[in-house]
C-alpha cells in the first residue's frame, strides 16, 4: 500500500516552491491565495529570502505547510493515498492533503500555531536536544531522574534518535548524563523552545480555541496521528488529539510500525527535504521509501 507522509520544522529550504510556482498553474494561484490569507508575501522569503528570515517560526511552519500541501495538490491523479502522516508540523499537512482540513483553515491554523509557539517559548528559555546511539529507556530514564528542571522525550523518530525538550538547564544537564551514559551524540538543536512539552502548554491553550472552532471533515484515508501512533478518521477524534500534540511527544516510530502493520509498504514523502524518508528505512528495512519536493504535473 502507497501511503505519503509529510516533514515538520527543519525541513524549510531558501528557493522551496519555486518551481512549482513557476512551472505549475494551479501552484502559482494556491501560493497566491496563501499570500492574501497569511497578510505578507510568503513566496518572497520562500522563494528568495535569507536563511535567517526563513528560519522565523513564523514563516518556517507556514512555509513548510504550503510547499507540502500544494505538492500534494498538483500530484492530480497520482495523490492516492492509503494513509497518510506527518511529523508534528507535518500532521496538519497531512490533515490538509487528505481533505480532512480545507487548505485556507489548514493555512489560517499552522499560522496561529507557529505564532503562539513563538510566545510560548518567549515566556521561558528553553530548547531541544539530539540523543543518537542510545535506547529509547535510557533516555526516558534519564529525562525523569532530574526532578527540578522539566526535561521530557519530544520526538521518537527511530530507534537510536530520541529529541528531548525542556528548560535550557535541564537540557544541559541531560546532555552531560547521556553523553556519560554512552550517547554517540547529544547535540543541542538550533531551536527557539522545548516543542512537544509542558513548557508549550500557553500555546496548547491558545490553539485549543482555534482548532475547537475549525471544520475538520472526514479524511479520504486513515490518518495516523503523532500523540496516539494510531489512525483516525473521526473529527472530533482528530481535533482532540491535534490540540494534545502540542505538548505530547511524537510518537514517530510507533507511527511507522503501526503503518506497516497495517499495510503499508511503500512511503512517499511530499515536502522539502529527506529527513522522512531515512527515518523510515531506519524504523523498517523492509519497506520502500521516496521522496519528492518540486514534482510537476497538471493531471
Amino acid at each position: 500500500m502507497k501511503v505519503f507522509v509529510y516533514p515538520g520544522q527543519g525541513a524549510q529550504f531558501t528557493g522551496m516552491g519555486k518551481s512549482m510556482y513557476d512551472q505549475n498553474a494551479r501552484a502559482k494561484a494556491l501560493f497566491e491565495e496563501a499570500n492574501d490569507i497569511l497578510g505578507f508575501r510568503i513566496t518572497d522569503i520562500m522563494f528568495s529570502g535569507t536563511d535567517d528570515e526563513l528560519k522565523q517560526t513564523k514563516v518556517t511552519q507556514p512555509a513548510i505547510f504550503l510547499h507540502s500541501v500544494i505538492l500534494s495538490k498538483i500530484w492530480g491523479r497520482l495523490f492516492t493515498p492509503g494513509m497518510v502522516a506527518g511529523h508534528s508540523l507535518g500532521e496538519f499537512s497531512a490533515l490538509a492533503a487528505s481533505d480532512a482540513l480545507s487548505f485556507e483553515d489548514g493555512l489560517k491554523l499552522v499560522s496561529k500555531r507557529a505564532h503562539a509557539m513563538q510566545k510560548a517559548c518567549e515566556l521561558q528559555p528553553s530548547t531541544m536536544a539530539v540523543i543518537i546511539g542510545l535506547p529509547d529507556k535510557v533516555v526516558e530514564d534519564a529525562c525523569k531522574a532530574i526532578k527540578d528542571e522539566i526535561v521530557v522525550c519530544a520526538n521518537y523518530n527511530c530507534p537510536g534518535q530520541i529529541a528531548v525538550s525542556g528548560t535550557e538547564a535541564g537540557i544541559d544537564r541531560v546532555c552531560k548524563m547521556l553523553t556519560e551514559a554512552g550517547a554517540k551524540r547529544a547535540l543541542k538543536l538550533k531551536v527557539g523552545g522545548a516543542f512537544h512539552s509542558p513548557l508549550m502548554e500557553p500555546a496548547r491553550t491558545e490553539l485549543a480555541e482555534a482548532i475547537e472552532s475549525t471544520v475538520v471533515n472526514n479524511p479520504v484515508c486513515p490518518v495516523y496521528q503523532n500523540y496516539t501512533a494510531l489512525p483516525s478518521t473521526d473529527p472530533q477524534e482528530i481535533k482532540r488529539n491535534l490540540i494534545a500534540q502540542l505538548t505530547a511527544p511524537v510518537k514517530w516510530t510507533q507511527t511507522v510500525r503501526n503503518m506497516v502493520a497495517d499495510g503499508a509498504d511503500h512511503f512517499v514523502e511530499l515536502g522539502p527535504g529527506k529527513v522522512l524518508q531515512g527515518l523510515i528505512l531506519k524504523i523498517d528495512n523492509s519497506v520502500t521509501a521516496e521522496s519528492y519536493q518540486e514534482k510537476i504535473t497538471d493531471d
